[in-house]
């Protein structure tokens, strides 16, 4: 089954963090751009790996700790750029509510 996407002009809400239904959804993709809402539960992680293009986390609600080539503590209205590459894992803290940008080059997918 293919996972949803919003079509241009479409909006999306991204539920509550406190809603225990609430989880990662994929919000859109093209070729040079992807949004998730990434929802990660207090005490869950996300293992180490990297992804191929520049990538922001903007942090909704919560608090995620990232480990890797760039640790940081993120908490609700924190923000964080990622190169593409740069190795990374994500620590849910608390009941945490991202929102992932990845920008791809185009040109290097080829």
């Amino acid at each position: 089954m293919a996972l949803h996407h919003c079509r241009s002009g479409e909006v999306a809400r991204l539920g509550a963090l406190d809603d225990p239904a609430t989880a990662t959804a994929a919000l859109a993709r093209t070729p040079s751009f992807e949004a998730v809402h990434l929802v990660v539960r207090a005490g869950d992680s996300i293992a180490p790996h990297h992804v191929a293009g520049s990538l922001t986390l903007y942090c909704i609600a919560g608090h995620a700790r990232l480990g890797g080539d760039a640790p940081a503590e993120l908490r609700a209205g924190d923000w964080l750029f990622l190169e593409p590459g740069t190795p990374h894992a994500v620590e849910a803290v608390a009941d945490t509510s991202l929102l992932l940008t990845i920008l791809f080059d185009e040109s290097a997918a080829g």
